[in-house]
């Protein structure tokens, strides 16, 4: 390689890592969003949310004595009729009358239907609505609480990340010091352009991973915002640290898990609404009685006919009864069925209680092992970067090679990343228990 090449290599190199040092600058002046705002905002904001909410003040209103069939129904009715007939009529007597006939009959009035027995469906009814308003709630919850764990975890990951963002940048500026000192040692003679060469790549590789991390920064950034349902682009900063818990206890865990859990009640609530639904379809076994009533008014007018006009008021009244003998078996199949359906529901209620111990069971092992691998890499980190501060004296020294250092710049790195996933894996760990057992906090 000739000097012309060298010097055209050696610009390229110092341009790229400029123009990537510039690219990785942040905006300084970006709003910071505290965890707790971010939360509010979702509560306020998320579609999932007020979807959920609508459902629940739906299933909420169901719960009338009307919508149950307790109430009679009460209509008012009117009816008008015409007729043009032409009429011959032949007498006794052998006379012929013809007439042009414009009949009319009208009627309006009050009726009521009220079904008084049932065979106490109405009450199974009632019973199934305040069921489902209880479900509706429960699903409410379940909802504000995921998106909440939604939240927080989406959040810390931001958190983590920007952890790793530090880490990169502060290897950059080492790596930047490296490419001085070989600068340094090439102008005196003591390494070859080789070497300049290798540390300016190391420079540019490194500035390369920080562009990457913050375009994953940037890309959770657009995934909170959509949470939040705000602008997408909405730049901020978040918090620098990231703390866990660690005063969970498993037993305490479980505990709640069966009184809180939303899947839990929500399985308990399915098997109350199997056994209401044996109810109704063993209510068809009674008799039906209601009770009609109405006040009716009629006017009618028959040019043609021997009154010539009517009218009529007056209040009517009745008492009906059905019950069913014979169905083609259909009661016996319906209501062994039911008892099918209840069973069902207790066996989903056993599998969904295992479920969520065994769920439990799982993440509670996970943040075990993320408390103890965030004090193993805390620690490990402390070291890493001490022997990458004097790997880079004896760098400047020249008593290690370019490989070695950057050995050890590696070594910080992988440190730091393995320390951030710690944190954030444990974060999650931690709410996802607080979410399963419905009692997640941001404090």
């Amino acid at each position: 390689m000739n000097i012309r090449k060298t010097l055209c290599l050696m610009v390229c190199l110092v341009a790229l890592a400029t123009g990537l040092r510039a690219q990785t600058t942040t905006n300084p002046a970006a709003p910071r969003l505290s965890l707790k705002d971010a939360v509010e905002l979702a509560l306020k904001n998320n579609y999932n949310i007020k979807l959920s909410q609508n459902n629940s003040t739906i299933a909420k209103n169901n719960v009338t004595i009307g919508n149950a069939g307790m109430l009679p129904v009460v209509t008012g009715d009117a009816a008008l009729n015409g007729s043009r007939q032409k009429v011959k009529q032949t007498r006794n007597d052998g006379t012929v009358n013809n007439l042009n006939a414009n009949n009319t009959n009208n009627n309006y009035g009050v009726n009521l239907n009220w079904t008084v027995f049932d065979g106490f469906n109405m009450f199974a009814n009632y019973d199934m609505l305040k069921q489902m308003d209880k479900l509706g709630a429960i699903r409410l919850q379940d909802t504000i609480q995921a998106t909440i764990a939604g939240v927080i975890t989406t959040y810390y990951n931001l958190v983590a990340q920007n952890v790793q963002i530090q880490a990169l940048k502060g290897a950059i500026d080492i790596s930047r010091t490296q490419l001085r000192y070989a600068n340094d040692k090439f102008a005196v003679g003591r390494i070859s352009r080789l070497d300049v060469y290798n540390a300016q790549i190391a420079l540019n590789t490194d500035t390369a991973s920080l562009l990457t991390q913050i375009q994953a920064f940037k890309t959770t950034q657009i995934q909170l915002n959509q949470l939040l349902v705000r602008d997408l682009q909405t730049d901020f900063t978040v918090d620098s640290t990231l703390t866990i818990s660690n005063q969970l206890v498993l037993g305490d865990i479980l505990s709640k898990a069966q009184t809180q859990n939303p899947a839990i009640l929500a399985a308990q609530i399915n098997k109350r609404l199997a056994e209401i639904n044996l109810k109704q379809v063993r209510s068809t076994r009674y008799p039906v009685v209601g009770v009609t009533s109405g006040y009716t008014f009629t006017n009618s007018r028959t040019p043609a006919g021997f009154t010539l006009s009517q009218n009529t008021h007056g209040l009517a009244y009745g008492l009906t009864a059905s019950i069913n003998i014979f169905d083609g078996f259909n009661q016996w199949r319906k209501e062994r069925n039911a008892k099918l359906q209840i069973d069902n529901a207790g066996i989903s209620q056993k599998q969904t209680q295992l479920d969520v111990e065994a769920q439990i069971s799982n993440f509670f092992v996970a943040y075990l092992a993320g408390l103890d691998l965030i004090k193993l890499s805390q620690s490990n980190v402390d070291l890493t970067k001490k022997n990458l501060e004097i790997s880079l004296e004896k760098y400047r020294l020249g008593n290690i090679t370019p490989l070695e250092i950057r050995e050890a710049q590696r070594n910080y790195l992988n440190a730091q990343s393995v320390y951030s996933n710690a944190l954030y894996q444990s974060k999650m760990a931690e709410v996802t228990l607080q979410q399963i057992t419905n009692s997640i906090s941001i404090q």
